[in-house]
């Protein structure tokens, strides 16, 4: 498993709920495959549609999900809580880390700094973002 990654950052997610909608730069697309769209559905009793809208062009991703309309986020946050924590899609559990293709074909970890728990809590080793790509696969498979 050969990766690349940021060696000297520090994260701890602070559950400001930044992530989880739209803010005043920017439009945030909570993307999903069609297993994570599923899972959902199956465990909160409800159809995809409620909750997801169907798009194409972002091949894996098949869903969006839907925002409340007054505030512009992610339909399971409550207050700064997610409902479906267990059962978050990957975009959600990677942020504010994206796994990218470099150009010479090698995996590498990015992150934006727009995340305020960047640059808090422990520096992060290889293991954490070994975890990110198990998740990965899990979810992949």
């Amino acid at each position: 498993m050969s990766f690349s990654y940021p060696k000297d950052v520090r994260f701890q997610c602070l559950r400001c709920g930044l992530c989880c909608g739209d803010t005043e730069k920017r439009v945030r697309r909570i993307l999903l495959l069609k297993a994570e769209a599923e899972r959902i559905s199956m465990a909160k009793s409800k159809a995809v549609k409620s909750f997801a809208r169907k798009i194409e062009g972002c091949k894996p991703y098949v869903y969006e999900m839907r925002k409340t309309v007054e505030e512009g986020k992610c339909v399971f946050l409550e207050g700064n809580n997610c409902t479906i924590y267990a059962l978050r899609p990957l975009i959600c559990r990677f942020y504010p880390f994206e796994l990218k293709v470099a150009k010479n074909g090698k995996q590498e970890f990015l992150y934006t700094k727009e995340c305020p728990g960047i640059g808090k809590g422990k520096r992060l080793k290889k293991e954490f973002f070994k975890n990110l790509l198990q998740q990965l696969t899990n979810v992949c498979v």
